[in-house]
């Protein structure tokens, strides 16, 4: 029923908007902005992150991840998204969908991170809420998976907010900041996600590909 709808570059067209905020793909000219984020954010995400390199906000460290990116996008195995305050047009985190599987999982894991300075305030909610309904609604999946830190109190309390379930534990299940660390693991199907939206407790969301995305 579903197919994935993006070929070439187009993938850099779309935007999901909510009231908030808008999502889209990252492009060239965001590395500024990205960069000084991330910067100031440091002490606030290392805790979180696999170890930074020592060129980790450099303009060739993030043109490397746009490759990626636009290799995962072409591929149909990943999505990238960066957050923008919708009023002022900030930088305000990012959030991926990687390891797709189609076949008989139609699965997708959830990545996300958010500035320090705009932390807590409801911006990453909405940010995985749109990117939720891309996941199931338009490139049709039934599941997203997510895990986080067993002492990520915040990250835990915003996908139960989403409402994902607790489905397990794994020992030593990422590298995080140099240590192999166990994670909580998060699980999302499509139909508990739309009887959720149905419930109204969703931000009203609109798709749109505009014609001339800036490079």
């Amino acid at each position: 029923m579903f197919a994935w709808p993006l070929t070439g570059n187009d993938h850099r067209s779309l935007l999901l908007e909510g009231p908030r905020v808008i999502l889209r793909a990252p492009r060239s000219r965001d590395w500024r902005a990205w960069a000084a984020l991330r910067r100031e954010s440091r002490d606030f995400l290392v805790p979180w992150e696999p170890t930074w390199p020592h060129d980790a906000l450099t303009r060739g460290a993030f043109r490397r991840r746009l490759r990626y990116h636009n290799s995962e996008w072409r591929s149909g195995s990943g999505a990238a998204f960066f957050i923008f305050h919708r009023t002022d047009g900030q930088l305000v985190g990012g959030v991926t969908l990687a390891n797709i599987r189609r076949g008989v999982a139609q699965t997708g894991s959830l990545g996300y991170w958010v500035g320090a300075r705009y932390a807590r305030q409801g911006f990453m909610t909405e940010g995985l809420g749109l990117v939720l309904d891309y996941a199931f609604e338009t490139i049709g999946l039934h599941r997203v998976e997510a895990a986080c830190l067993p002492d990520n109190a915040a990250s835990q309390a915003l996908l139960q907010r989403l409402r994902f379930s607790r489905e397990g534990y794994a020992r030593q299940y990422l590298r995080i900041n140099g240590s192999w660390r166990d994670h909580v693991l998060y699980g999302l199907l499509r139909a508990d996600h739309r009887a959720q939206r149905n419930a109204g407790a969703g931000p009203a969301i609109r798709q749109a590909w505009p014609a001339s995305p800036e490079s």
